[in-house]
């Protein structure tokens, strides 16, 4: 289990660090994952698994800043932030709030849609060809609106993002009540991304997790890296079973990643955004396909194996609280929208941290500061969605080959 000395070591065995080490392993490397818990019991667990091209556009966008002062002291607001003294969390809003452009807006969209059309496809291809059994389903998904001003805002941003090559529909509300029984009147519009799909989010994880076995890689569990060092020719990470040995490493900690990256000398601007989930057994009436209730904020994924309403961003640090005022905005906004918003039973109530960058693209590429060292975080919401993307790209650039995306907008050089 452990031999003196690893090819690639990755540490973190979330949705990325387990899609890197299977785009290293088809290259020809050998790989060790090591993770403190088990693989994808992070952020990767209780997303709601929507492969969302649709969301390419930044959370920084123009009037946002108004928009999320009004909703600073609202406790269930969809952007929520916990008033406290935080220098480094304050700093990150002011790099935030300038980015409130249309200029920076419409760079950050051409660069996320760019990663998230590349995974869409990429991630198509390996549920196919390694037999993933995720719940994949490529059915779309659809933006839904009780709110007409809200609904003519987001008809116009689809035409817009039609430019990064994401197509859409713009459906009337009496059409697509016609058409979508689970939702109760009073919808006056939807945008269908047909492009979209959605998969079972902790399973897919764990398929990756098989795969990368399977092929020869090692999955190490309960496996804490408490520091990471360079030296001439190589890495040494120290962890709570003792030193791993090899001769490159992928940091892929999601919101963890800043603190292991503080003892290379390196400060990366990832902040934790908090999001929440309920998952139910599955109601008997439910959607055609997944669904973001958009005045709200929440999204609705339906499997043959469960239900799920999830979303929010609380900016409130590593905060470990279960605030049941967010889950229970959760709640409201389904009972809203749909006719049967809940299963008979509750099968999980969480809670994660998702890596929040200021301009909203991941951290992609070798450490600025180290031959050995390689970054692979702050995906935000989007790490299933951009996983396989991030992984191949982050395996051509370790390997010398030459890269399916330019890599140059996700270098962490950006942040200088």
């Amino acid at each position: 289990m452990n031999p003196p000395r690893d090819e690639v070591l990755v540490i973190g065995g979330g949705v990325i660090g387990l899609a890197t080490a299977l785009a290293l392993i088809e290259a020809g490397r050998g790989v060790r994952v090591v993770d403190a818990g088990k693989p994808g019991s992070g952020a990767s667990h209780g997303n709601c698994g929507t492969i969302t091209p649709s969301h390419a556009p930044p959370l920084a966008a123009p009037g946002m800043v108004a928009l999320g002062l009004r909703w600073m002291f609202t406790p269930d607001a969809p952007l929520y932030l916990k008033p406290r003294l935080d220098p480094g969390l304050w700093r990150w809003l002011a790099h935030f709030a300038a980015r409130c452009n249309a200029a920076d807006w419409r760079r950050s969209t051409q660069s996320r849609s760019i990663l998230l059309n590349d995974s869409r496809q990429r991630l198509a291809d390996w549920v196919a060809r390694f037999g993933l059994q995720c719940e994949f389903a490529e059915q779309g998904l659809d933006y839904v609106f009780r709110q007409q001003a809200n609904f003519d805002h987001y008809a116009r941003q689809a035409g817009q993002l039609r430019e990064f090559g994401i197509g859409s529909e713009v459906l009337d509300g009496a059409d697509y009540l016609r058409d979508e029984p689970a939702l109760k009147p009073g919808v006056v519009g939807a945008v269908r991304f047909a492009g979209d799909a959605r998969l079972r989010p902790d399973r897919y994880v764990a398929e990756l997790a098989r795969v990368v076995r399977e092929r020869g890689g090692v999955v190490e569990e309960g496996c804490r890296v408490d520091s990471l060092q360079e030296h001439g020719g190589g890495v040494e990470a120290a962890t709570d079973r003792g030193p791993r040995h090899a001769r490159e490493a992928v940091v892929a900690l999601g919101a963890w990643t800043p603190g292991l990256a503080r003892g290379l000398g390196l400060r990366l601007p990832i902040q934790p955004g908090k999001g929440y989930s309920i998952t139910y057994s599955r109601p008997s009436i439910v959607p055609s396909r997944p669904l973001v209730l958009k005045d709200r904020s929440v999204c609705v994924t339906v499997w043959d194996s469960g239900f799920r309403l999830g979303s929010t961003m609380e900016f409130s640090g590593y905060d470990q609280a279960m605030n049941a005022t967010r889950l229970g905005a959760l709640e409201r906004a389904a009972s809203e929208y749909l006719h049967e918003p809940f299963g008979a039973q509750v099968q999980e109530r969480w809670h994660g941290w998702r890596p929040m960058t200021w301009d909203d693209l991941p951290v992609l590429g070798r450490s600025p500061r180290h031959r050995h060292v390689w970054l692979a975080a702050g995906h935000g919401m989007l790490g299933v969605s951009m996983s396989a993307a991030s992984g191949q790209l982050m395996a051509d650039l370790m390997t010398g080959r030459s890269p399916a995306l330019d890599p140059a907008p996700y270098r962490m050089e950006r942040f200088a």
